[in-house]
């Protein structure tokens, strides 16, 4: 949206890693229901703008799980055109997300899986 964009019309780099971010949870949230916290951000490099009107997606992997820990790969693409059949590599990320209680004390929740 326009509120989210700079004076040269491009989306915002912190709202695209809110997002990111977003994704990463929503991933966990399906691999292990759980409270969520954000440890690690690995390495963010925009390749390519998002501007207004872009349908932006983000895909999400699991790269590996520790016992309270799970790391998440998100790959953002921008499709882009009056056909919106241009895609745009935005970025990626690595992300590390701890599972945590409600004292935000971290919780085993992975610990039955094979590595």
């Amino acid at each position: 949206m326009p509120k989210d964009t700079n004076p040269l019309g491009s989306i915002f780099g912190g709202y695209i890693l809110s997002l990111i971010d977003l994704a990463a949870t929503e991933h966990a949230q399906k691999e292990r229901p759980a409270r969520y916290v954000t440890k690690l951000v690995r390495e963010v490099d925009f390749r390519n703008p998002v501007f207004v009107g872009d349908v932006v997606s983000f895909y999400t992997e699991t790269v590996s799980k520790g016992r309270s820990s799970i790391t998440i790969r998100v790959e953002v693409q921008a499709l882009r055109g009056i056909d919106m059949l241009t895609i745009h590599h935005v970025t990626s990320a690595e992300l590390v997300l701890v599972a945590v209680d409600e004292n935000l004390k971290p919780i085993p929740v992975f610990e039955n899986e094979k590595q």
